[in-house]
């Protein structure tokens, strides 16, 4: 396993190093003593399945927030995904920049994303299946995010017609969601 930190603070790609044989291979998915020999300490508490059929299926841009801020562990069992984080840290040098990274069921890549990031992905081909991991429960209450194709952020999605959700369409631009978070 090899955890190189992203150009955000708090994000990490891993690479995972299957073992092959006759047989096909093994590869070992988490290590906590890896992850703490890093600096990632977590306590797991959830893990998450999601699969979408069509090719252009766009999830995100969503975080929770207060007691409720998860740090992620992204990772695709089936096609590939072009994987978004927004850095909506408040006070952070990097608030408001994105980085990406592509996970396919060939590279053995995963994504650490901390806490206070905004995370989404769009589907590069059909039947995709993403599982990741949270440390902390989900809690509708504490869910926000920014709409995935504002203006401010330039994130380069793949594609420019994707299938999305009514809810995920009426998320707030990041100079909405700054205002709301300034009035809390």
């Amino acid at each position: 396993m090899i955890i190189t930190p992203c150009r955000l603070q708090g994000a990490y790609e891993i690479t995972l190093l299957p073992n092959n044989d006759h047989r096909g291979h093994f590869t070992r998915i988490y290590d906590q003593q890896i992850f703490k020999d890093h600096g990632l300490d977590w306590d797991w508490v959830q893990e998450n399945r999601s699969f979408s059929p069509k090719k252009g299926t766009l999830r995100g841009m969503h975080l929770q927030h207060g007691p409720y801020a998860e740090t992620k562990l992204i990772r695709v069992c089936r096609g590939a995904i072009y994987d978004v984080f927004v850095d909506l840290r408040p006070g952070s040098p990097t608030y408001g920049h994105w980085d990406s990274i592509l996970l396919t069921e060939e590279n053995n890549k995963m994504i650490y994303i901390g806490k206070g990031f905004a995370h989404g992905f769009c589907t590069l081909e059909e039947d995709c299946e993403i599982i990741y991991k949270v440390d902390r429960p989900y809690a509708p209450q504490h869910e926000g995010g920014v709409i995935w194709n504002d203006e401010s952020l330039r994130i380069t999605w793949p594609i420019l017609k994707p299938v999305i959700s009514d809810k995920d369409s009426r998320l707030p631009t990041l100079e909405e969601f700054r205002r709301r978070q300034a009035q809390k």
